[in-house]
């Protein structure tokens, strides 16, 4: 038996190229989490500012619709309902603008159709934030001079990436396309020159979705030198020298903690996400579909005005004409009723994306995986039977959104009855060649016969403290997407709700792991 001592150099190799190794391992994926930390933030600050500029487009919409009378009380009426506008201007039949830019975003706005934004002075816009918006209408054009920096509530602007108030703020700027930017302000109590400029450093640029508005949003973040995971770093090269068990056991705990913490930021997201949904998309849909019938009447008026100018007139043309005026005027005024219905039942929103095919079992366990921090607080494990080819034809944020609200409120009934009661069965099956039905079983105490005539009706809720916009928002929904949503009485007790969509005739694709 050998009883030399073994030389010591080789477990110390050893010990530092693991250690090594670990690290590199450690930072990479803080990089993975912080750019998807970083990149969920800024989509969220993208989705609100597109939803603001789509809401300016409604507004002028609706001033040139209704032709409103202009005076200092109307515009302060809008400033105080819209804190970002800053005074409304009017150029009826025969004036001026009192600025030929003006005028210019005039002419552009009657060729491309929509409003159109006064070609941005340097000065004004990137010092100021300060924006002009022309909307040409009959008999009277109106024009928006917008506050940027008002546009979006301090309180749900998303300014960090994470919870920590000591985290680096995100640097976020406006920039008109080939000209000058405006860049947002920073957090009470920020300075430029007290930001970090080391560690990861991320950058975000997209359009924002207004065509009146032609911005690019620019968020940049450094999380700088104090952000990477030093601990994590000490901790795997005194475990890697001592112990692999210590080091694995390390790592299983921090990824444990970075998932709750994904699952918990997701949770929120949903929440900010659907309080807006309907209010920003009902907005771009009032804008978008009250221009085809405004141009329909138009056309019908003048033609009727020609026949009539003739020798003799031709009365009965122009009684078609005339008509035809009618019907579109009729369903413009419908769209303007499903802005007044925003609080009582009736109110309608577009559909957001385009649909694509969406595999359905991976998209119900990813909603089960949001809520896993509720189905272990209750004590309940979902029953799937959910065939893996089936697929559907659906926007993949559309279906998510109607899932997490299925199965939110399916865990709310679940509460009135007692643990061992629990019971969660989601079911799907396909229904001919062209459907896919969905079905979300729960045992708690089910529906009373006399509320479930108003279950899919706006702010109709049975749940303190609710909204009353999930429901309905899942079957406008599943609606805009072909499809439907409606509700069964479950045996011996609970409740069902059935979604059916399109069945996809093309093969999913993978599901992208970026929010």
């Amino acid at each position: 038996m050998d009883a030399r001592p073994q030389p010591l150099w080789r477990p110390l190799l050893l010990g530092l190229a693991l250690a090594l190794l670990v690290s590199a391992l450690l930072l990479l994926r803080d990089r993975a989490v912080q750019r998807e930390a970083f990149e969920t933030q800024a989509r969220i600050a993208h989705r609100l500012l597109s939803q603001q500029a789509v809401q300016h487009e409604a507004i002028l919409g609706t001033l040139v619709l209704l032709q409103a009378d202009h005076d200092a009380a109307a515009g302060q009426g809008l400033s105080t309902l819209f804190a970002q506008i800053l005074s409304v201007d009017r150029r009826g039949p025969g004036e001026a603008w009192p600025d030929p830019a003006w005028a210019e975003a005039e002419d552009r706005a009657t060729r491309s159709g929509h409003a159109e934004a006064v070609t941005p002075d340097t000065d004004a816009f990137s010092n100021a934030g300060r924006l002009r918006l022309v909307q040409p209408g009959k008999p009277a054009s109106y024009a928006l001079q917008i506050d940027l920096a008002r546009m979006v509530p301090r309180a749900e602007w998303p300014e960090r990436v994470g919870d920590s108030p000591d985290a680096p703020p995100l640097r976020m700027a406006l920039q008109v396309d080939g000209g000058p930017s405006w860049a947002l302000p920073l957090p009470a109590g920020t300075h430029v020159d007290s930001l970090p400029s080391g560690g990861w450093s991320f950058e975000f640029r997209k359009h924002l979705a207004a065509a009146s508005q032609p911005f690019d949003l620019v968020v940049r973040w450094h999380s700088g030198w104090s952000g990477w995971p030093w601990w994590g770093l000490l901790a795997s090269w005194v475990l890697s020298l001592g112990s692999v068990f210590g080091l694995w056991r390390l790592r299983r705990d921090w990824q444990a903690q970075a998932e709750r913490q994904r699952r918990a930021e997701a949770q929120l997201r949903f929440g900010q996400v659907a309080r807006l949904n309907a209010l920003g998309e009902l907005a771009a849909g009032i804008a978008h579909e009250l221009n085809q019938p405004l141009t329909a009447v138009l056309a019908s008026t003048q033609a009727a005005g020609r026949l009539l100018a003739e020798d003799p007139p031709e009365l009965d043309d122009a009684r078609s004409a005339m008509q035809r005026a009618v019907r579109q005027a009729r369903r413009a005024s419908e769209v303007l009723q499903r802005l007044r219905a925003l609080v009582r039942p009736g109110s309608d929103v577009p559909a957001a994306d385009e649909a694509a095919a969406v595999a359905l079992a991976p998209a119900v366990r990813h909603a089960l995986d949001l809520l896993a921090g509720d189905l272990d607080r209750l004590a309940v494990q979902p029953a799937l039977d959910l065939p893996e080819p089936l697929a559907v034809q659906a926007d993949a944020v559309t279906l998510e959104q109607i899932l997490h609200n299925l199965l939110s409120n399916a865990l709310q009934a679940l509460t009135q009855v007692p643990p061992a009661e629990r019971r969660l069965v989601i079911s799907a099956h396909a229904r001919g060649p062209d459907a896919i039905e969905l079905r979300v079983t729960d045992h708690g105490l089910g529906v009373p016969e006399a509320q479930r005539a108003q279950l899919f009706e706006p702010f109709f809720t049975t749940r303190d403290g609710g909204l009353g916009l999930g429901l309905s928002l899942c079957e406008t929904l599943a609606a805009s997407a072909g499809g439907s949503l409606h509700f069964e009485p479950a045996e011996p007790r609970g409740a069902v709700f059935v979604l059916r969509l399109p069945a996809s005739v093309t093969a999913p694709q993978p599901r992208s792991t970026t929010p």
